[in-house]
């Protein structure tokens, strides 16, 4: 078990969402489950607490009650490794409601924050020529969902503008 965990709160709909969770990343899984008894405070039978692990990732899920909500103070990061994979997890979390946000941020249908990044963005931005790095970074901060082919162009020059 890894020593530090990702721990969500959900209003009552914990169950529902790790299950979306799981149905999206493909290396994924519940691991245990643990349901409210008579003593409560929940309905009994609902879930109190999930563990799961997502691509290696352990996090919990607690059915906690309407106290708390997720703020895009804390978001996870998905390491994408092209355009493909981009789309893949852009449209996935947004199934059902989710909300598009700005330079590859979205909120999923819970109100949990990601960032789909391709890796390469890191790698264009964070180039040596300056001027290249700085295209890249423009471009990116234009985009609502990444496109990695629009920020190559940006980065080599060639770009058209965004809007």
């Amino acid at each position: 078990m890894q020593k530090i965990s990702p721990f969500l709160w959900f209003d009552s709909n914990a169950e529902e969402a790790v299950d979306f969770y799981v149905s999206i990343f493909e290396d994924s899984k519940i691991k245990d489950v643990s349901r409210y008894g008579d003593a409560g405070p929940g309905p009994k039978g609902q879930v109190m607490v999930m563990s799961f692990e997502i691509e290696g990732q352990e996090f919990v899920a607690l059915n906690g009650g309407p106290r708390f909500k997720f703020t895009e103070a804390v978001s996870f990061v998905v390491h994408c490794n092209g355009q493909k994979e981009v789309d893949h997890y852009w449209d996935k979390l947004l199934e059902g409601g989710g909300q598009t946000q700005a330079c590859g941020w979205l909120k999923d249908r819970y109100g949990l924050s990601w960032q789909i990044i391709p890796r390469r963005l890191n790698e264009l931005i964070v180039d040596p020529d300056r001027d290249r790095a700085r295209r890249a970074m423009e471009a990116m901060l234009k985009m609502v969902k990444i496109d990695v082919a629009e920020l190559e162009r940006a980065y080599s020059g060639d770009a058209v503008p965004i809007g």
